[in-house]
């Protein structure tokens, strides 16, 4: 896949994002609980991912699956739930794009703390721009989280 492609797909799942949260939240106001919303957003990925596992690799693809389970493997879809759940309740609560801005701030730096401690030492003049990027988009979602309509 080329860089061009990579981002328009970028684009296209933020757009989906904003668009299955706020029906997300719809969801969880017409039912007794953020967890109906939660389990149907899991069972539509659960069944499409068994299905596209199956088409490809057959039932050999089940047994792969088990033999990769280790105890660490579960976190990525905790952190994953988790995610969904503070993004139903932020759309809820503060707003979308309340939410939206504290997500990526937030996801910036810690990208960026992440890349920092694998890069293995990093030049403190390499980390400027980036430092001064995340500290505008910090700027930027403390004024979307602080506007009043």
């Amino acid at each position: 896949m080329n860089q061009s492609l990579t981002l328009v797909f970028l684009v296209a799942a933020g757009i989906g994002l904003v668009v299955q949260n706020t029906l997300m939240v719809r969801i969880t106001q017409s039912s007794s609980t953020i967890l109906i919303a939660m389990l149907l957003n899991s069972l539509v990925g659960i069944v499409l991912f068994v299905s596209i596992l199956l088409i490809k690799n057959g039932v050999a693809g089940f047994s792969e699956l088990v033999h990769t389970v280790r105890w660490w493997t579960l976190i990525p879809g905790l952190l994953g739930s988790f995610f969904v759940f503070a993004s139903i309740s932020g759309y809820q609560y503060v707003g979308a794009a309340t939410t939206i801005a504290v997500l990526v701030a937030s996801q910036l730096i810690g990208g960026l703390v992440m890349d920092v401690v694998r890069s293995q030492g990093v030049p403190l003049r390499a980390l400027i721009g980036p430092v001064c990027g995340a500290v505008l988009l910090v700027v930027g979602a403390w004024l979307v989280a602080r506007r009043e309509f």
